[in-house]
């Protein structure tokens, strides 16, 4: 595929099409307020991506329940005061021509106890202080998945992404390595699946018919096994519940170390999968113009952009004016964030990933 390709329109089963295949990615910044409600830093970092030329603004994974959070000044959408917000963030979006998105988001077992959260998980996990949920909580949990989708179509919203990936609940429950219940949401794939689809069943008859539905599934590590994922993946695809399914495998080139898909990348394991109306995109190291079009060419609809657009929140634009464009080199200096839009806790995230931000 030719960079060009990257700049033709995408339409989904339900919902507005995209004006190009570039979607911001859901990116944890640390910025929004105490109480999870949107922050003027928030706002400013997507509207400069939105102003960037991405076809889609998702926002940074906001928490379905207080006792999910995860990050420090994480977004919320678990509370009726999260709307005025969230409404004005939809509406900016619209204004400037793109398709919007909330991913939700649960820590799980993964929540962290110093942020007031409750550690749950399928499973007790007594040395971390995580306790099992109940059967009647699982179906709350689910149920908070389902209200978080109806405020962010309140807020004007055109979806929301289910966020499955990164060892988060919904991921927890996919395992078999944490989730060894002896009930429906537990044993065969089918029944740690369950949650998961009961959570996009309910988001789609609960919303209006033409609100977009994402998914978001990691293929490794946090007791995940490469054949299971790509069944649930398979299974999402031809039941249509979903308009579109992001993988998140770090790096979109990056090789499966199972059997029997030893050696094949990570995506080719999922891009054969027959897709019915659904839309295929992948993130993980697209950090310029051909990678972007590569990852079209292994078999993508789209691209999730996440590094790349924190180095250069208009890379949309950059491309489509240089076809050889690459993202700036790392590391790069706490100024140079600075420059690029991102507030002081933005910046003070990024130095926690490796080789990011500069040491002085």
């Amino acid at each position: 595929m030719a960079v060009c390709d990257l700049f033709k329109p995408l339409a989904f089963k339900r919902g507005p099409s995209l004006k190009n295949r570039m979607i911001l990615a859901p990116l944890t910044n640390w910025q929004s307020n105490v109480d999870g409600t949107v922050s003027k830093e928030d706002e400013h970092w997507l509207q400069q991506c939105v102003k960037g030329g991405f076809s889609m603004i998702m926002t940074a994974a906001a928490n379905v329940h207080a006792d999910g959070k995860t990050f420090p000044g994480q977004l919320g959408i678990y509370h009726d005061r999260h709307l005025e917000g969230l409404k004005r963030v939809a509406d900016m979006i619209r204004e400037n021509g793109a398709t919007s998105s909330v991913q939700l988001h649960h820590g799980g077992a993964r929540a962290q106890k110093s942020l007031g959260s409750d550690p749950v998980g399928p499973s007790a996990v007594p040395e971390m202080g995580v306790r099992a949920l109940s059967l009647e909580d699982v179906e709350t949990l689910r149920d908070d998945y389902v209200r978080a989708a109806k405020r962010a179509e309140m807020a004007g919203f055109d979806g929301v992404e289910v966020h499955a990936a990164f060892g988060w609940v919904l991921s927890q429950f996919l395992s078999p390595t944490y989730n060894y219940r002896t009930d429906r949401y537990g044993g065969s794939l089918e029944n740690r699946a369950r949650l998961l689809f009961e959570v996009i069943d309910r988001i789609r008859a609960t919303c209006r018919p033409d609100f977009q539905i994402g998914l978001r599934l990691s293929m490794e590590r946090h007791g995940l096994h490469l054949k299971d994922i790509r069944d649930v993946a398979a299974r999402a695809m031809k039941e249509e519940q979903i308009d579109y399914l992001d993988l998140a495998p770090w790096d979109f080139r990056k090789l499966a170390q199972d059997d029997p898909y030893q050696g094949q990348t990570l995506l080719s394991v999922f891009t054969d999968l027959p897709r019915s109306s659904v839309r295929l995109g992948v993130s993980g190291k697209i950090l310029g113009a051909q990678d972007a079009a590569d990852a079209l060419a292994a078999g993508c609809d789209f691209v999730m952009i996440g590094k790349a657009a924190i180095l250069q929140s208009d890379f949309p634009q950059r491309v489509e004016m240089d076809h050889q464009y690459h993202a700036p080199a790392l590391p790069v200096t706490r100024d140079y964030l600075k420059e690029q839009g991102l507030s002081a806790n933005f910046i003070a995230y990024m130095e926690t990933w490796d080789g990011f931000v500069q040491i002085t």
